[in-house]
C-alpha cells in the first residue's frame, strides 16, 4: 500500500503540474518535446521528485518534463536510460561517464550530491574498520556505480580488493544491502543514504566504518561528485533551452532543500518510502549532503574531471573525460 500512495501521489502532482502550464510556455520551452524522467525507490532520489512536485518548480521553470516513471531495480533502471528509453536520469556521474565513453550518446547536467552520503555499515562486533572487512562478507548491488567508485577507493587506500580479499553478496538496490546487515546474513552492507540512517535507527548496535566522500577528502582535499543528472545528448541537442530550464529546475530543488531540511522532510519525506524523522537525521547529520554543481561551469566540470582521473587510475574509466560529457548549453 505504501509503494501504490507514492506511485499515486507522483501521479497527481505531475499531471496537475503539466496541465499548469500554458500552451505559451510550453511551446516556447519544449520545441514540441517532453523528457521522460524516471526515480529509483526506495531511496533519496523519490525525496528529489516529490520534492520539485509539491514546490512546483517544473510550473515555475517551464520544464518539460513528464510524470517520473518508478523503477526498484538499479540494473533495469541503468539500462533503460542507456537504450534511450528514458531521456533524464538521476544516478551516479561515473556509471554516466563510463557508458559515455562506451559510445552512449548521454551528457552529465548538474551534479546534486558528494560521496558523503556512501556508507559501509555492519553490526559485527569484531569489525572497527576497513582492513577488518577481510575474510568477511558485503552485501552491495554491483551493478551500480557506487560499488565500483566504493571498491576503487578500498583498493587505493587500503589496499584491500571486493570480491577478492572481501566476498560480494549481490542485492538488486541499496536498501536490500542493509536489510542483509540487520538479518545478519551479511558482516557489513554497502549502500547510502537514507537508507543508511533508517538501519541506524531500527537497530542501535550497527555503526558505519567507511565513508566514501572522507576517505576521498583526507587524501585529496576535494569533495567526491556522486549523484548527477544526466540528458541523452541527442534530446539536449534539439531542446537546448528546455534542457537549461531543466537544470534550473534541479538548482532550484537543491537549493531549496539545503536551505530549509525540516520543510523538505514536511513537504517530501513522507512519499520517500521511509518515516519522517529518518529523513530528517538524514539531512540534519549531514550524512545526506546536498550540493550542486551545474555543468555549464567550467569549475564544477573541472571536479569532476579530477574526480574521473582518479576512476581512470583504478581501471574504472578508460581515458580522461573529454568536454563533450558535459551538457553545457
Amino acid at each position: 500500500m505504501q509503494a501504490f500512495t507514492r506511485r499515486e501521489v507522483l501521479r497527481s502532482g505531475f499531471t496537475a503540474g503539466a496541465l499548469a502550464l500554458s500552451p505559451a510556455v510550453n511551446l516556447k520551452a519544449q520545441g514540441n518535446a517532453t523528457a521522460r524522467w524516471s526515480f529509483l525507490t526506495p531511496g533519496f532520489t523519490v525525496l528529489v521528485v516529490q520534492y520539485i512536485a509539491a514546490k512546483k518548480l517544473i510550473e515555475k521553470n517551464g520544464a518539460p518534463l513528464s510524470q517520473p516513471t518508478e523503477y526498484s531495480a538499479v540494473s533495469t533502471y541503468y539500462n533503460d536510460f542507456v537504450a534511450g528509453n528514458v531521456d533524464i536520469c538521476i544516478g551516479s556521474w561515473d556509471v554516466f561517464a563510463a557508458r559515455y565513453q562506451a559510445g552512449v550518446p548521454i551528457q552529465l547536467l548538474c551534479t546534486i550530491t558528494t560521496a558523503d552520503m556512501i556508507f559501509i555499515i555492519t553490526g559485527d562486533k569484531s569489525i572497527t574498520k576497513v582492513e577488518d572487512l577481510r575474510g568477511k562478507t558485503v552485501a552491495a548491488a554491483q551493478s551500480t556505480g557506487t560499488f565500483r567508485m566504493v571498491s576503487a577507493l578500498i583498493k587505493e587506500h587500503y589496499g584491500i580488493e571486493l570480491g577478492k580479499d572481501v566476498a560480494i553478496q549481490g542485492v538488486d538496490n541499496p536498501a536490500a544491502a542493509v536489510t542483509l546487515v540487520m538479518a545478519n546474513r551479511a558482516e557489513g552492507g554497502l549502500s547510502w543514504e537514507p537508507n543508511i540512517s533508517a538501519a541506524l535507527k531500527r537497530q542501535s548496535g550497527l555503526r558505519t566504518i567507511f565513508n566514501a566522500g572522507e576517505s576521498y577528502r583526507e587524501r585529496t582535499k576535494l569533495d567526491l561528485p556522486y549523484f548527477g543528472v544526466a540528458v541523452r545528448s541527442e534530446w539536449a541537442k534539439q531542446n537546448p533551452d528546455a534542457t537549461r530550464r531543466i537544470r534550473q529546475t534541479f538548482a532550484d530543488c537543491i537549493s531549496g532543500i539545503n536551505a530549509d531540511p525540516e520543510d523538505t522532510v514536511k513537504v517530501a519525506g513522507s512519499g520517500s518510502g521511509f518515516p519522517p524523522e529518518v529523513m530528517a537525521d538524514a539531512l540534519k547529520s549531514r550524512r545526506l549532503r546536498f550540493r550542486f554543481g551545474s555543468m555549464a561551469e567550467p569549475s564544477e566540470q573541472q571536479s569532476v574531471v579530477k574526480a574521473g582521473e582518479f576512476m581512470q587510475r583504478n581501471g574504472l574509466l578508460s581515458k580522461p573525460l573529454d568536454q563533450g560529457f558535459f551538457a553545457t548549453l
